[in-house]
């Protein structure tokens, strides 16, 4: 068991919580799969009724030496020379999940609490990451490259660590998975892996709108979290990875429509209103709102449109809902065959 660490900011700012050891809670068009619950083996098996829907097939390469130092343009604008990636300290599972799929998992020396990745959760520290994360914090974790995951969190911070010469790549998560993977790539001295890798996310991203394209009707979508607008649960907007996702799979986001911007509460009233027919949350997620009661209880007036009638509750990895990366394309697979399942009644 890892201990945790907390360092003061002379900045006045709140500083990075340094916590460890937490326990936390081309493929074809069939490589999504499709569990209903009542059929999963797995220890935390879901409710009856509901399904898990989850790409078996995120894409990786092989592990090689990369090519330090390298040269890259952060998203924020500035030229940033990387030459250790022995300890990286990562944004988000985004960029995490990417760095896992170029072998590299081992490199990731601390990652935000609640991670969903395997490397993570193995990372030998943990932080607690918000707008208000200070330099002196990061600083205090003793990496030797800091990858942001937000222009919208990490910009500043990033400014302010390079003016201590400290390396700091900022990899928007707002972009497309492909780019994203690039970036990353491009960023561990690893362009001609991350290349491979991009292609590989692009070709099942193409084959979801294949299928999508297919499809007789465009299902409503609801896709909840349990954290944002404060740790209120909200429903994801038109600027979420989730947007993405269920678009690209062939179904209508109803947070997009509803206009809501991010991950930002809808009203119990305007939950009834979107008539969502699927509601789609993820593993860590439904953890966090405390299983099935929980989501209920955060959205009663769910029980009350076409998903909560029919009970379709379609659980999803983190990973691949949530964030842009190199599972994206599996997700987006796995959710365009579920859809199109639905589509055809």
């Amino acid at each position: 068991m890892k201990t945790s660490t907390a360092v003061p900011t002379a900045l006045g700012l709140l500083l990075a919580v340094l916590l460890a050891g937490c326990d936390r809670s081309p493929t074809p068009p069939d490589a999504g799969v499709i569990v209903p619950a009542n059929e999963s083996a797995e220890a935390d098996a879901l409710p009856q009724g509901w399904k898990r829907v989850a790409g078996k097939d995120v894409p990786h390469v092989a592990a090689v030496a990369p090519q330090l130092p390298t040269k890259v343009r952060s998203d924020d604008g500035a030229e940033v020379e990387v030459s250790d990636i022995r300890r990286i300290v990562a944004g988000g599972d985004d960029v995490i999940a990417v760095i896992e799929a170029l072998g590299l998992g081992a490199n990731v020396y601390a990652a935000p609490e609640r991670s969903a990745t395997a490397a993570g959760i193995a990372a030998e520290k943990h932080f607690l990451f918000n707008r208000t994360t200070g330099v002196e914090g990061v600083l205090s974790l003793g990496g030797s490259v800091f990858l942001g995951n937000s222009l919208r969190r990490h910009a500043v911070l990033a400014e302010r660590l390079r003016a201590t010469d400290h390396a700091a790549v900022v990899i928007d998560d707002l972009q497309p998975p492909a780019d994203k993977v690039r970036k990353v790539a491009d960023a561990l001295g690893l362009s001609q892996p991350g290349r491979e890798l991009a292609d590989k996310v692009q070709a099942q991203l193409d084959q979801a709108v294949a299928i999508a394209a297919g499809n007789a009707t465009r299902p409503r979508v609801i896709a909840l979290s349990a954290s944002g607008a404060g740790g209120l649960p909200t429903v994801a907007g038109a600027d979420s990875a989730a947007n993405q996702l269920i678009t690209i799979a062939g179904g209508i986001n109803i947070g997009e429509e509803a206009g809501v911007a991010n991950y930002s509460q809808l009203s119990n009233e305007g939950v009834v209103a979107a008539a969502p027919e699927v509601i789609l949350v993820t593993e860590n997620d439904l953890r966090l709102f405390g299983g099935e009661a929980g989501l209920w209880k955060a959205y009663p007036t769910l029980k009350h449109t076409p998903a909560g009638a029919a009970n379709r509750v379609w659980v999803m990895p983190d990973v691949e809902l949530k964030s842009t990366s190199v599972g994206s394309g599996a997700g987006a697979l796995a959710l365009a065959q579920a859809l199109a399942e639905l589509s055809r009644g």
